[in-house]
């Protein structure tokens, strides 16, 4: 009885070990089960970059990679808002891994909510610090910028402005000018780019006087380009993707960038940002990710995709138009926006 017992308990023993040496075998562990060698690599992505752009960069860095990207695009009625709160919202649990921002402002947001994580890229070492968190939270690449464009009709090369401050002179009179009401959007953003450039009293001063002067307040950058491209006024404020899109219909405009010389300001340059969240579930792959949209030649491919209208790098050869950014950092601008958008609603009130 005693053999028969033994027999049956090595006869189980066998079968136990045969059934768990079969699992291991479907499972992989023979071939590295557990070790993340047969799992496929992926990537989770939230972006505010449009998909006809974004999706062919996803593509190629999965080919290139192997690495599959599950993308999240924002929805045209939020903007960047809408995933802004999505992230807040799955801060406990995070699910996105990098975010690609089309703006900062944004970006900034998640950074005070505590939502990014510090990662330096060294692709992004020839960046100038003014595009680049001090602590390696974000990093901004490429993108458009403020610009005045002229009617061509209207004013000859000699009488095109220089300088804001020439805005606000008796070289032109109110209704040769038109913004965009400056409490949205990127009117807002370069009111507070000036407030941190040339600081707070110099920036209202130079708000209220072109509230003085009476420049025409309308609804948006592309009403401002359109009036310009009509001759309703001689400039109008603009970013860089709304004139090149007159230019090519064949407006008798130019682009002229302001407080471009030795000394002078700059002119506002919106970048796209990038950042890695805090907790993202695959955090090597989210630094390949960033890596791979920070090296030189995405910032090339992205200008000649027309995307990106400017280079940050001073020493790019990707093309794009040549323009000189403001030297604040894009932490001091997004600290004025507040202050700024204040004096703008006592300024301008509701002038839209």
């Amino acid at each position: 009885m005693m053999k028969e017992s033994q027999q049956k308990r090595r006869t189980g023993t066998a079968k136990l070990m045969t059934a768990a040496l079969a699992a291991c075998m479907g499972c992989g562990l023979l071939a590295g089960c557990g070790s993340g060698d047969s799992e496929e690599r992926e990537l989770v992505v939230y972006t505010a970059v449009d998909q006809i752009y974004s999706e062919p960069i996803f593509e190629a860095f999965e080919e290139q990679t192997g690495i599959k990207v599950q993308a999240v695009y924002d929805l045209e009625s939020n903007k960047t808002t809408g995933l802004t709160n999505r992230l807040i919202a799955e801060r406990e649990n995070p699910v996105c891994d990098v975010f690609w921002n089309n703006e900062f402002v944004q970006t900034m947001v998640l950074q005070d909510e505590g939502l990014l994580e510090a990662y330096v890229s060294p692709l992004a070492e020839d960046i100038p610090d003014a595009f680049k968190d001090s602590d390696g939270y974000w990093t901004a690449f490429g993108g458009r910028a403020r610009v005045m464009l002229v009617n061509t009709d209207l004013l000859s090369p000699e009488e095109y402005p220089s300088s804001i401050y020439d805005l606000i002179s008796d070289r032109y009179s109110g209704d040769m000018i038109a913004i965009a009401y400056p409490m949205f959007g990127t009117t807002r953003t370069q009111v507070a780019a000036v407030y941190a450039a040339v600081g707070e009293e110099e920036g209202r001063s130079i708000l209220q006087a072109l509230s003085d002067k009476g420049v025409q307040v309308v609804d948006g950058n592309s009403v401002t380009r359109d009036m310009a491209a009509a001759g309703q006024v001689a400039m109008g404020y603009t970013d860089t993707d709304d004139a090149k899109g007159a230019i090519a219909d064949g407006s008798p405009v130019e682009m002229v960038f302001l407080d471009q010389g030795e000394g002078e300001m700059g002119n506002l340059i919106t970048p796209n940002t990038v950042a890695m969240i805090n907790g993202a579930p695959h955090s090597e792959e989210a630094k390949e990710f960033i890596d791979y949209l920070l090296d030189p030649a995405m910032e090339e491919r992205l200008i000649q995709d027309d995307f990106f209208d400017v280079s940050l790098r001073e020493d790019s050869t990707a093309g794009g138009l040549d323009v000189k950014g403001m030297s604040v950092n894009l932490r001091e601008i997004y600290e004025q926006l507040e202050t700024a958008s204040e004096d703008i609603q006592e300024i301008f009130g509701d002038a839209s």
